[in-house]
């Protein structure tokens, strides 16, 4: 199974709290629903599409918790994020969580890393993780990723927890496809390319 990480970012990294003013207050991020005024038809076509196509979903805690609330308790299943999330199984990263109340899921609480594996050894299909950016790192720290979606918005936030942190491992992006959309959201695929090449340190 195919393992992709989705993730709206801003400018300056930033993946908090982008659908609306008290999605994630956490830490007291106070500027949540960056995302939303900029989130036009051809991002909206391009997200459902992507939705459409996973065979199940991985999350980590805090995002599982935010889906289950907003997603989970969307009546009108006919809406193509909600159809996909509730009709297709869940799985959620955590030591804490013992009784999900979400439909179809299953926690998985021992070694992430070993039971992410089990499940990208399935035959075919594609594993999608949406926000969850601990987890991402995690995965990407373990070699897990195969793709890497980021639609970034036009826009600087300023604070709130980014995708990356200040330091960490480093990684080489082979860039698989580019596109923009008219309110200026740009949606980069890449595939993890192993360490990357630095320039040689040259005699003056």
């Amino acid at each position: 199974m195919k393992l992709t990480t989705i993730t709206n970012v801003s400018v300056d990294g930033v993946m908090q709290g982008l659908g609306g003013p008290d999605e994630d207050r956490t830490g007291g991020f106070e500027r949540g629903g960056w995302a939303l005024p900029l989130f036009d038809d051809e991002a909206a076509a391009l997200v459902y599409d992507l939705y459409q196509r996973a065979a199940a979903f991985l999350f980590g805690r805090r995002t599982y918790e935010i889906f289950a609330g907003y997603w989970g308790a969307m009546a009108d299943s006919s809406h193509p994020i909600a159809a996909a999330l509730n009709t297709r199984p869940k799985y959620v990263a955590s030591t804490t969580l013992t009784d999900p109340h979400w439909a179809d899921t299953t926690v998985l609480s021992g070694e992430v890393a070993a039971a992410v594996g089990e499940l990208k050894a399935e035959p075919a299909g594609e594993l999608q993780v949406h926000g969850s950016g601990n987890l991402v790192r995690s995965l990407l720290d373990n070699r897990l990723v195969d793709e890497i979606i980021l639609l970034t918005y036009p826009v600087i936030v300023g604070q709130g927890t980014r995708l990356f942190p200040d330091t960490g491992p480093d990684t080489a992006l082979e860039l698989v496809d580019s596109q923009s959309t008219p309110k200026g959201v740009s949606i980069q695929v890449y595939r993890p390319a192993g360490r990357p090449r630095y320039a040689a340190a040259t005699a003056d």
